[in-house]
């Protein structure tokens, strides 16, 4: 199975086509035309409703306000992992093998300013902090991503990962999986090269946004194989706490796109992606 019932009805290949549909901004819109649509047939009432419903939502969800109200509700991101945390993992008594997994987010088949392939900002932010936690613990790091549905063809993006890894942090990765197309086949083509690895503690690097489709992939692969290990969650891009401002009630496209991965999130937790 690839990710719950859309692998059991044969949608996987639609993922994106899906989310495209039932994601911001296209239901929003098509509630201001019906809005539309129900004032031109004089039923004022429900007109208005439907008007000032989309043309709220899509103004709350241009605003970072969204996302930090909608993201502790619907994924329950666990924090970051501290300096604090670390040490104790490191200094526990006979410490156990532990690895280091980078969750792929997407590539760039080709960037012209460099004349190959490339990774997008997102995927660039994990796999830095994967490597410096690698340096700070001495645990060896991998990376998992492969061509995702629908992407266009070119390098994986483990390849892409493993030549920056190498050339430009200097930081070779020890096990690299290019193959998956999904978080379910993150965790499903991972674990068996962890396991055979003898790593008995892994620590999943991935957006805070992220971390429970990881997670779950991750422990369902494990429990397939009857495989004990420990999941330890390493999330990055985690918004900064602090008081309410202003600004948080202001829109951007940030904010829309933050807002945008919340729910992409969870539609992916309920689909069982």
């Amino acid at each position: 199975m690839i990710s719950g019932w859309l692998a059991e009805f044969g949608l996987s290949g639609w993922k994106g086509v899906i989310g495209a549909l039932v994601l911001p901004p296209l239901p929003l819109i098509a509630l201001v035309l019906l809005g539309a649509v129900a004032l031109h047939k004089r039923r004022n009432g429900l007109g208005w409703m439907l008007l000032l419903l989309g043309c709220f939502a899509i103004y709350f969800l241009a605003t970072p306000a969204a996302s930090r109200l909608l993201a502790p509700m619907l994924l329950r991101p666990p924090p970051a992992l501290s300096a604090s945390a670390i040490e104790s993992l490191r200094a526990g008594p006979k410490e156990p093998s532990t690895a280091i997994v980078v969750l792929g987010a997407g590539r760039r088949p080709e960037s012209p300013e460099y004349g190959m392939g490339n990774l997008k900002p997102a995927t660039i932010e994990r796999l830095r902090y994967g490597l410096w936690l690698s340096r700070k613990t001495g645990w060896p790091v991998g990376y998992t991503g492969g061509i995702g549905h629908d992407a266009e063809p070119g390098p994986s993006e483990a390849e892409i990962a493993s030549r920056i890894a190498t050339e430009e942090f200097g930081h070779p990765l020890r096990w690299v999986e290019g193959r998956s197309r999904d978080t379910w086949e993150n965790g499903a083509l991972t674990v068996p090269l962890l396991r055979d690895a003898g790593a008995r503690r892994v620590v999943l690097v991935t957006h805070d946004y992220h971390q429970r489709r990881a997670l779950r992939a991750f422990r369902t692969a494990a429990a397939r194989i009857g495989w004990s290990v420990e999941f330890i969650p390493a999330p990055v891009g985690l918004p900064a706490p602090g008081p309410w401002e202003v600004g948080d009630f202001l829109p951007s496209g940030n904010a829309f796109l933050g807002s945008w991965l919340v729910l992409h999130e969870a539609l992916g937790l309920l689909a069982g992606a």
